[in-house]
Order: C-alpha cells, then structure tokens, then sequence
C-alpha cells in the first residue's frame, strides 16, 4: 500500500487545495493530511488567522473523498514526528519549496511537488475580497 503525505493549514478550502488533494491522491492508495493547530496558523499567518477553528477545517477535510486521514499538528517539531512515525511513501508539497527544508523529507520515501493552481490561494482570496 503506497501511503502518501500533505500538509498545511488549509482555512479556507479552495479549488487549489481540492487539485491538490486529487493530484495526491492519484500517487497512492491512500492519502493522509496534516492539518496546523489554530495556534500555530495564527503564529504563521497572523491575526485573524485562521478564519475557520480547527474542529470545522478538520471536518471539512474529511468530508473530502480523496482523503483518507487527518492529523493535526502544533509545531514545526510535532510534524515532523508525525511524518517520521507514519513514514509516508511520498510527501507532496507546493512546488515554491524546490530548494527549500522540506519539513520531514529524509523521512518520507520521496518528494513531489505540485504546481499550484494560478490564482488559487486563501491570503490572495482574502486580500482580493
């Protein structure tokens, strides 16, 4: 069974995050998500961030046909413990972290990247509205 891998705060769920979801999917027999702690999206985002509690993104999430699992995370330490114990075969990420510390990678079997969806992202979303 080939597992795969993503994470991220996911606040307001977009079209992006749905590509992404069936991009990754696409790669295994199941797909598992990390999903950042209120806390933690306010510490990276800033107020008002996050938009949507924990509970209700979670929700969301696993409303998701193509996911299949959601973890949550508080701390950049905490996800990598996750992705270590669950030791993914495949991690996605958005493609603006080529060349980047990608949180976990030496624990997953490989990386791939996922071009984002142009125009597609909550902060663009928020600031456009």
């Amino acid at each position: 069974m080939i597992t795969v891998w993503t994470n991220g705060c996911f606040d307001i769920i977009h079209r992006g995050h749905v590509e992404l979801f069936k991009y990754a999917s696409s790669l295994g027999d199941r797909l598992l998500v990390g999903l950042d702690t209120d806390e933690k999206v306010e510490r990276d985002k800033g107020p008002p961030r996050p938009f949507n509690r924990l509970e209700d993104r979670k929700y969301v999430l696993e409303s998701i046909g193509y996911i299949d699992r959601v973890y949550t995370f508080d701390s950049r330490n905490s996800l990598e413990s996750l992705i270590k114990i669950l030791k993914p075969d495949i991690l996605v990420i958005g493609s603006d972290w080529k060349g980047k510390d990608v949180v976990g990678a030496q624990h997953a079997g490989k990386v791939e990247f996922f071009d984002r969806i142009s125009g597609y992202s909550t902060t663009n979303i928020l600031e456009t509205r």
